[in-house]
């Protein structure tokens, strides 16, 4: 237990003013819940929940004079919330809520003991507290054995779970995200009332849901709770496009396991983050996740009886879009996640040509650029996918495909190194356009802004007078296609 503690030694100089403050009111109060867990484990944040029996006023009271701020926004629920030196503190009156069983939403009830308010709570191992007191040692309290459950790895309810999960269903899912933060394993009672209750979860906002399946994506191991949701059925219900990657495979035309693939390509790129420093990236551990979410739509035979997959990363994009907008995420993590799906084949085809000596199936410096540019701000994010992607049995080829990509990135370097890729824009702007072609700003200037552009991603830098010659030459070819297409609509007036 001493060195279980060892995270609240630290933060004991101000633990004491606050448990002093409250003594001085007559009041104890507790440490409690995912503070308590994550302070046993060694993770412990400054963003701590305390409770007490002290009703919601008199806390105001009690830790106006510690905060330099203090928000009575939860006050209706019974919490106060204060920044206390640098520390975010949750403080909540003894709860003993009463629900309905048709929403999450509690009618609010005020408890008068601590084994009551801990009973309520949704899994034992966050049913823990630690009574602070003005000196000596704090007294560490756990009635329900939450203790037991932490080391032994197991979730677990306080009441049984069939009661728990019906006061609010959105437990079932927290379950998954625990998982996914801490490793734990769903108790056998708790996976089977999960699998019973599944429709359950629909009582709950998207919001609410998109809120945890964040957290669960964020966490050490996000396939392990996303496996869960799927064993459980959840999944069926907030997002479905995953158990449906779990294709029947035919005994005559096999193909990769699509679903395990899939997770095994989020678990490559919480690696490949850890590997590189990275804090978890929620965009990129979507995109691992549902980059393969169209191949079911598109599954195909060929002639040789060899499965296809014929443009699933465009139908997965859409169907990302889609399932974000269902879960109300924001235009920006809709954009950038469904972007990187549709990207993340396009690296494939690199350096497999034809066989022969003169076709190594390297990318022109253009298609180099194109590939950057149709990037942008996502290259970082994109590389990382891509690499992930790369899963196979066959160590030989994982390595190849490992190398190639080496050298696609060799290439963007050098030719980034030469000519700023990420700022990629025609020779000449909207302005000197206009000036060249003597033109008025109008529909024509966006057009010869869009083929300096591309005449940029073929052929690189040009200098002005290079620019200004392919410029006139391009807008002499459309007055003589205006010039054709006229014609031939008189021709067809006549007639």
């Amino acid at each position: 237990m001493a060195n279980a503690w060892q995270g609240l030694q630290e933060l004991d100089g101000w633990l004491r003013p606050l448990a002093v403050a409250f003594a001085a009111a007559g009041q104890p109060i507790f440490l409690v819940g995912g503070s308590v867990r994550d302070a046993l484990l060694g993770r412990l944040t400054h963003d701590l929940d305390f409770t007490t029996p002290a009703r919601p006023q008199e806390i105001i009271e009690i830790v106006t004079p510690l905060a330099s701020t203090v928000w009575d926004t939860g006050i209706e629920y019974g919490t106060v919330s204060a920044l206390v030196k640098g520390m975010t503190l949750e403080i909540t009156t003894f709860r003993a809520d009463q629900y309905d069983g048709q929403s999450r939403n509690p009618e609010v009830t005020f408890g008068d003991t601590l084994d009551g308010d801990l009973v309520r709570r949704d899994f034992r191992v966050n049913a823990m507290a630690l009574e602070l007191a003005t000196e000596g040692e704090h007294t560490f309290l756990d009635p329900l054995g939450g203790l037991d459950d932490l080391a032994a790895g197991v979730l677990d309810t306080p009441d049984s779970p069939q009661i728990s999960f019906n006061d609010d269903p959105l437990r079932m899912l927290r379950a998954c995200r625990f998982v996914s933060q801490l490793g734990l394993q769903v108790a056998p009672r708790v996976e089977s009332a999960m699998q019973d209750m599944s429709t359950q979860i629909q009582r709950i906002t998207v919001e609410r849901v998109a809120v945890e399946l964040n957290k669960l994506m964020l966490g050490e191991q996000p396939w392990s709770g996303l496996d869960l949701m799927v064993t459980t059925g959840l999944a069926e219900h907030v997002l479905p496009e995953l158990p449906a990657l779990k294709l029947t495979q035919d005994e005559h035309r096999q193909h990769k396991d699509v679903y395990w693939h899939s997770l095994k390509v989020l678990g490559n790129a919480v690696e490949l983050e850890r590997e590189r420093g990275m804090k978890p990236n929620l965009e990129l551990r979507w995109a691992a996740l549902m980059h393969d979410i169209g191949k079911p739509e598109t599954r195909d035979f060929n002639e040789n009886g060899n499965v296809t997959f014929y443009q699933h990363e465009v139908v997965g994009a859409r169907m990302t879009r889609h399932r974000l907008r269902a879960l109300k995420y924001s235009k920006q993590h809709i954009k950038d996640i469904s972007e990187l799906v549709r990207l993340h084949m396009r690296f494939h085809g690199y350096g497999q040509g034809n066989g022969s000596a003169e076709d190594d199936g390297t990318w022109t410096d253009s298609a180099v650029r194109r590939y950057v540019t149709d990037a942008g701000d996502l290259l970082p994010l994109l590389h990382l996918l891509v690499r992930a992607d790369c899963t196979t049995r066959n160590k030989n080829k994982a390595r190849r495909l490992q190398r190639t990509y080496d050298g696609l990135e060799q290439r963007i370097t050098e030719l980034q190194e030469q000519e700023n890729l990420e700022a990629v824009r025609p020779d000449l702007d909207g302005n000197q356009i206009m000036e060249i072609l003597q033109l008025k700003p109008g529909r024509d200037v966006g057009r010869a802004w869009a083929y300096l552009k591309e005449l940029r991603l073929d052929r690189g830098p040009l200098d002005r007078e290079e620019a200004i010659t392919a410029l006139k030459q391009w807008w002499a070819e459309q007055q003589d296609h205006a010039e054709q297409d006229h014609a031939q609509h008189q021709q067809h007036k006549e007639k």
